[in-house]
């Protein structure tokens, strides 16, 4: 094998795949990055076996040549040293030699590194995914569906499942859940598709990150294939395949009050820093613990209270405040999560007792809605 490419498109192709690449893997070869180069251009590909990437350099795009492919062919390079050198290289050419028994050479400038690679036919197989039902949602929509669920799934591995947002497709839309049991966040699109096929599947959060992470700001669609145990993420020159998680997602729907007995109408930021500023003194108290209390001429009290530290409280003049007489505590780090997620200058907070789940949505946009279970204190 041998290629002289732009250092440029190499050091991004190597960039998105090392998402994929885990030191700490059962399989030996995982730790290596996959290199292929063939006619068309170079081919590299990362994976943990959890997430596989693959990144597609074309020999010419927009009749610029960017890889000179003077002998194809294939090897396995040890991704923690071939993506350190790549970065360093001098010069914005880079040409890679592979000779007997893998030894690659990889030349920049003056500067020649010689490196030990592996047969790439013991790298596993991507899976080969029948792309019959595939769904295409815009780049900046997918990214923002991940933001705004995906802080909410759970770390703990005691319920794996929650480790996972659940995406759900059915009549040309797709609703994105994630809950760790203490808050929960919901998004909803519409999406278009060839298909009446519905699915409902539980991919990792762990995964979703790295996708939004690769995923760039543009306004194309990416395509979305799911299979049995597997989805495939494909975008430009690039394709993130991610396993999904085995079991049956919990029943959120019936979680989500369908009436409410004191409603606030809020300025987003105002809540947010007053909710920051309380949350200074809760932070060593456990669970970060604030409280907030309705007042009368549509005020509202935000305190926190720390017998070792100290007390804030703090009032807000909030836009509406209607129904019944209310003190709730929650967790500040849960509701300053969900503030964040959602897009609006404006928010509606619905709650149906101090002890029962509250709801935060924007006043312009039901697309979305943040849920969280107050705190217990006494």
């Amino acid at each position: 094998m041998k290629f002289i490419i732009q250092r440029d498109y190499l050091v991004q192709s190597v960039q998105d795949v090392m998402k994929a690449v885990s030191s700490r893997t059962t399989v030996p070869i995982l730790t290596g990055i996959k290199i292929v180069a063939h006619t068309e251009g170079v081919t590299l590909t990362g994976s943990d076996s959890d997430i596989s990437i693959e990144s597609f350099i074309p020999a010419e795009e927009n009749e610029k040549e960017i890889v000179e492919i003077q002998q194809t062919g294939s090897v396995v390079l040890q991704a923690k040293f071939f993506s350190e050198i790549v970065k360093k290289l001098p010069k914005e050419i880079v040409e890679i030699e592979v000779g007997n028994h893998y030894s690659t050479v990889i030349r920049s400038g003056k500067a020649e590194f010689n490196l030990n690679g592996q047969d790439a036919e013991e790298y596993p197989h991507l899976p080969q995914i029948e792309e019959e039902n595939i769904y295409k949602i815009p780049t900046d929509l997918i990214k923002a569906m991940i933001r705004q669920t995906v802080f909410a799934v759970s770390t703990s591995e005691t319920r794996p499942i929650l480790t996972g947002v659940n995406w759900k497709l059915e009549n040309g839309e797709l609703v994105c859940i994630a809950t760790d049991s203490h808050r929960l966040a919901l998004r909803k699109a519409p999406i278009h598709s060839h298909q009446n096929g519905s699915y409902n599947v539980v991919i990792p959060g762990k995964s979703l990150s790295e996708l939004s992470k690769i995923l760039d700001d543009t306004n194309e669609p990416v395509e979305i294939v799911f299979t049995e145990s597997q989805v495939l993420f494909k975008a430009k020159n690039l394709l993130f395949f991610s396993r999904l998680l085995d079991g049956n997602y919990p029943d959120t729907s019936r979680l989500i009050p369908a009436d409410s007995k004191t409603n606030l109408t809020l300025n987003s930021k105002d809540f947010l820093q007053a909710i920051d500023r309380a949350s200074l003194l809760a932070k060593e108290a456990r669970n970060n613990v604030v409280k907030l209390s309705t007042l009368t001429n549509s005020m509202i009290e935000i305190s926190s209270n720390s017998p070792e530290i100290g007390k804030v409280s703090e009032e807000i003049q909030a836009e509406e405040v209607e129904g019944e007489e209310l003190k709730i505590s929650f967790s500040a780090k849960y509701v300053m999560d969900a503030l964040k997620a959602l897009e609006g200058t404006e928010i509606n907070v619905n709650f149906t007792g101090a002890m029962r789940p509250f709801v935060i949505r924007t006043t312009t946009d039901d697309s979305m809605l943040q849920l969280i279970l107050p705190v217990r204190t006494y």
